[in-house]
């Protein structure tokens, strides 16, 4: 019997610093980030690249006060699969917590990965990586074996108020 892929979803925030970059363009490092075919969609807006979201039509507010968790779709998955129909299920080791930058500190990264999950044991987070301040990505890769990504996206963005 042959095994089936489990897919690991991974939202992070990276740093908690000034980002360089323009209301309208993305660093290069910013813009090869984005691989694979993830897209991260909330109620009007498909980020399906890298990108900044736009200050216009209160894009930004919006993500950090008034929208839920986005669905997630996998345009790489099975067809049938429920990333393919961005229908994820499995278990949530830690809630969805909006964008909520801090005032007066530039742009933010907000990264969205996806990693293979090996056929064997579940996977989990100590109490000290339950809070999103404290979770280390590389050490969450490395302890599970997660590999390489399969897809990536991020967006970048600030306090709406600025």
């Amino acid at each position: 019997m042959a095994t089936v892929p489990f897919l690991v979803l991974c939202a992070c925030v990276l740093g908690l610093y000034h980002v360089e970059a323009t209301p309208d363009t993305l660093s290069s490092a910013d813009s090869s980030f984005c691989q694979g075919g993830l897209h991260v969609i909330y109620p009007e807006l498909d980020i399906d690249k890298c990108l900044i979201i736009p200050k216009d039509r209160e894009f930004r507010e919006k993500v950090s006060t008034v929208w839920k968790a986005p669905q997630i779709y996998f345009t790489g998955a099975r067809k049938g699969s429920g990333l393919k129909k961005a229908q994820i299920q499995g278990t949530t080791l830690t809630d969805y917590s909006p964008p909520t930058p801090p005032k007066k500190t530039g742009f933010h990264r907000y990264q969205f990965i996806l990693f293979e999950q090996p056929p064997y044991g579940p996977l989990s987070l100590t109490e000290e990586e339950s809070t999103r301040g404290k979770w280390d990505l590389r050490a969450f890769v490395s302890r599970f074996d997660l590999g390489e990504p399969v897809a990536t996206v991020q967006f970048l963005t600030q306090n709406y108020k600025d």
